[in-house]
């Protein structure tokens, strides 16, 4: 009698401790929607209140920064978190970084009587661009002497809107001493920009042939025309035209047509593609 009711209890504990656990398990998976899981779309590019008024029932939102983005949407979304493609369950935050309404304002650095080559490296750390440079009579060649913005100087610690141009000053040092022109043909736009404002020249109008992608961009020709190395006045414009490198091969452009041209001559610019 003892051993079979020993057996019959111990029997009772299984099914009890069995049943117990299942009803957890169940409980727990219902509770966490075991199984039930969302693919996390590519939000980017589109207006964060509609992605939240789309997905709000399968996701969290939470806007976690805004930053301003040159040339982008406003109020798109800039950066998510899970990245597109994760799988995730259903309420599980998501964090946006969207495109602010306005730029970000930056102090102005102050870039008098830093070189020209210094005051470069300044703005883009401070995220601001040069409009135009120009020449002045003063002691210190290629020194900053005023730094400003719509003809108005420009005071440092002043907060401007990030990515906003300035105009530079520079000296000559008492004389004009020309700058030798720099080898951009073949450059991306952006590698164009840097080196024409390192050596006191300014970019004029800026002119597009066949793409308007500025990634496969590339410098074909200029006006008025100037070879590299060949003397020219700091503070010259430069119309720049760009040709896609996916439509010339920019490598036998510069070894078969480059340094064959005068300076009068055009046959380089009605080179057909």
């Amino acid at each position: 009698m003892f051993k079979k009711k020993f057996f019959l209890h111990l029997l009772a504990a299984l099914v009890l401790t069995v049943a117990i656990a299942w009803i957890v398990l169940s409980m727990l998976a219902s509770y966490t929607r075991h199984g039930e899981v969302f693919i996390v779309p590519d939000f980017s590019g589109k207006d964060y209140e509609l992605v939240i008024n789309q997905y709000g029932e399968q996701f969290s939102f939470i806007v976690s920064d805004s930053l301003f983005k040159q040339g982008a949407t406003q109020g798109s979304v800039l950066q998510q978190e899970p990245p597109p493609g994760s799988k995730v369950k259903r309420g599980r935050n998501i964090y946006l970084i969207t495109v602010s309404r306005q730029p970000e304002k930056v102090r102005m650095p102050n870039l008098v009587n830093l070189s020209l080559r210094e005051a470069l490296v300044t703005l883009e750390s401070a995220g601001l661009e040069v409009n135009e440079i120009r020449l002045t009579e003063h002691f210190a060649r290629n020194a900053i002497v005023a730094q400003t913005y719509h003809g108005k100087e420009l005071e440092p610690e002043t907060m401007i809107y990030r990515g906003v141009a300035v105009d530079l000053l520079i000296g000559d040092g008492g004389s004009v001493i020309n700058n030798p022109f720099p080898m951009i043909y073949g450059k991306k736009p952006n590698e164009v920009k840097h080196l024409l404002h390192s050596n006191a020249l300014n970019i004029g109008k800026e002119t597009y042939l066949d793409v308007a992608d500025s990634t496969a961009s590339r410098a074909y020709k200029i006006e008025p025309y100037f070879k590299p190395g060949e003397a020219v006045r700091p503070g010259t414009y430069v119309n720049i035209f760009y040709k896609s490198a996916e439509r010339i091969n920019f490598n036998e452009f510069l070894r078969d047509s480059l340094y064959l041209e005068s300076a009068d001559s055009t046959t380089i610019y009605e080179e057909e593609i």
